[in-house]
């Protein structure tokens, strides 16, 4: 039996689960990653600190499950997006790596869109402070030195690639976030890398997410007592791992990741960009499609913050606001704009803060707990309007991230969307599942489309409240009346 390793480098931390040839999670192990935020708005990481901590998950995984580690054939990676990663000679970061939740770099959008007007339709949507084009013009002008004495960009994935296996590599996904890459044409751009003073000699070579580019270094096999070469596959960004992990290769089929961020992932078959809305438009991991993703800046990341700020556990909270919901109802509880980091999807707003109104001497914090959630399903609706407005396809629906855990949250988005959500099994690794299903493509390149099409078990279908949609949609009205 072959052992698959799927890695998923996430904002606040990383996972890796080791999988067999049906897809079944046998062992996990996670670790977290501080996000460093030197400044109001700025957020990054030191990429080193995401080799060490995959090392010592490896470690642990060897020592806690020598049999399964033995037996790993091939692994790929699952990575957050966006993020700029700029390594000098020595494969040395020349900077922190500035993550795509950054709003540093908002002036530097409207350079951009100054130089190539028609950026928003060419890449994979309208200039944003996350994507990573602006990040370089930030750095050029801030930190020039650390600039200047990087030879190559690389995405946060592949550098953990390329401490693997010595190998300098993107794949179209991530590829797709940078805006440097004609998303429709599947190519690297001179004119927009000239436009973020880049140059296509400091940019990788573009592979498919499911090529083979290279083994796992000896002296890491040799660590982790692996007994055959370990066959790496290019990986892909998180969202499109994420959607793989679903089996979401074919038009229509669509992902609501809620996660430290949320995302509405849909198959198409087609380059449909909407830079308009700020919907983000990349080439998906299977072959031969694209992915439009509307996007929510602060999802899990949001209630995060209210059990940081009220000593309350996420899952205490969440099961507050249901009881609250359930047995109060919703009429006085407040109205929120969780939006911590900004709001991309539809209104492009990332110098935007959180917003709320009806806040009284009575409210509590199960009532801001269930507004922050409901203030993110609105968001998830918002997007799911932008999407379907331009042309995207969406049918079926799955839910997956740390988010999909309550019931609760996903059938408030259900409502709202006025379909049904399937809950798959393992959605919370999911990231690791899609990247496991590259890794095993890259063994048997012959069996592409039936790997990645193939579907995990059910747990349950979530079905809307027709009972509560209209008081929902009364509620997302004044939800669009709040002020940025």
């Amino acid at each position: 039996m072959s052992i698959y390793a799927g890695i998923d480098l996430g904002t606040s931390g990383l996972k890796v689960a080791l999988i067999d040839d049906e897809g079944r999670v046998l062992a996990s192990a996670s670790r977290s990653v501080k996000v460093d935020r030197p400044r109001p708005g700025w957020s990054q990481q030191d990429p080193r600190l995401w080799w060490q901590e995959t090392k010592a998950i490896f470690d642990s995984l060897a020592e806690k499950h020598p049999a399964l580690m033995k037996r790993m054939t091939a692994l790929s990676i699952s990575g957050h997006m966006l993020g700029s990663v700029l390594l000098d000679a020595d494969d040395q970061p020349t900077y922190p790596s500035i993550l795509w939740n950054d709003q540093r770099s908002i002036s530097q959008c409207k350079v951009l869109e100054d130089r190539v007007p028609d950026i928003g339709v060419r890449t994979n949507g309208a200039p944003d402070p996350g994507l990573t084009a602006p990040k370089l013009l930030w750095m050029n002008e801030h930190v020039p030195d650390a600039f200047q004495a990087a030879v190559i960009l690389i995405l946060p994935k592949d550098y953990l690639r390329l401490c693997l296996t010595g190998e300098r590599i993107t794949e179209a996904s991530d590829a797709s976030g940078t805006m440097l890459y004609e998303c429709g044409e599947r190519r690297w751009s001179e004119e927009l890398a000239a436009a973020a003073e880049w140059d296509l000699q400091r940019l990788p070579q573009v592979v498919a997410s499911t090529d083979y580019v290279g083994d796992m270094r000896n002296e890491l096999r040799l660590r982790w007592k692996i007994e055959q070469p370990v066959r790496v596959a290019a990986g892909a960004g998180d969202n499109f791992a994420g959607t793989l992990g679903v089996g979401a290769a074919k038009p229509g089929e669509t992902v609501i990741s809620i996660g430290t961020s949320g995302v509405i992932c849909a198959v198409d078959s087609d380059f449909h960009p909407i830079p308009q809305k700020a919907v983000l438009t990349g080439v998906h991991a299977a072959p031969d499609t694209y992915l439009s993703m509307g996007v929510v800046m602060s999802a899990t990341q949001s209630l995060d913050w209210l059990a940081d700020l009220t000593g309350t556990s996420v899952p205490d909270l969440s099961v507050s606001a249901q009881h609250r919901f359930e047995t109060g109802g919703i009429e006085r509880m407040p109205i929120i704009r969780p939006s911590l980091t900004g709001v991309r999807t539809p209104d492009n707003r990332p110098d935007s803060g959180a917003s709320f109104r009806g806040l009284n001497a009575g409210t509590e914090k199960s009532d801001i707990a269930y507004a922050i959630m409901e203030g993110v399903a609105f968001q998830f609706y918002d997007c799911y309007l932008a999407q379907t407005g331009a042309g995207v396809p969406m049918s079926d629906f799955f839910a997956v991230g740390g988010g999909s855990k309550s019931d609760f949250w996903v059938q408030l988005i259900a409502t709202l969307l006025d379909t049904p959500i399937t809950m798959p099994e393992g959605g919370e690794v999911s990231a690791c599942l899609g990247a496991a299903r590259l890794a095993k493509c890259a063994c048997n390149p012959a069996d592409i489309s039936s790997i990645l099409e193939e579907k995990p078990k059910t747990i349950s279908v979530i079905e809307g409240k027709c009972e509560w949609r209209d008081q929902l949609l009364e509620r997302h009205r004044a939800f669009r009346e709040l002020p940025f």
